[in-house]
């Protein structure tokens, strides 16, 4: 039940984040008009009217604001630079003339190799 509503959280905030609720309501709003076209003319001019833009209904003029509004809520992005410290070009990198090894070192190994303690540790309680 969590896991669900977690993924149902998801997609309602990738379909807010794209504004893909915007083409939702409008798919809405011209099936609506459609329906209503419909009902008074033939196939043709319904679908010309519902789709020619200049005969919108109450909700695609809604959905516009809404649009309108919400563009010029958001803040304007400025670009930003990445900006490095300067580096002094005098700067070498030498490899050492002779590569250091060091003993690689096993303490699992190590810690196998010890015989357990002798007689064994007695209960304290006995």
């Amino acid at each position: 039940m969590i896991v669900r509503l977690g993924k149902v959280l998801v997609v309602f905030t990738i379909v807010a984040t794209l504004s893909a609720h915007w083409a939702l309501l409008q798919t809405v709003a011209w099936t609506t008009m459609l329906a209503d076209n419909l009902q008074t003319k033939s196939l043709h001019e319904a679908v010309t009217q519902t789709f020619d833009g200049n005969h919108p209904c109450n909700l695609c003029k809604a959905i516009v604001a809404a649009k309108n509004t919400e563009q010029k809520k958001q803040i304007p992005f400025e670009k930003l630079k990445l900006e490095f410290p300067p580096v002094r070009e005098s700067l070498v990198l030498i490899a050492p003339s002779r590569p250091i090894l060091s003993p690689q070192q096993n303490s699992l190994a190590e810690s196998r190799s010890l015989k357990p303690p002798t007689p064994p540790p007695r209960p304290f309680f006995v």
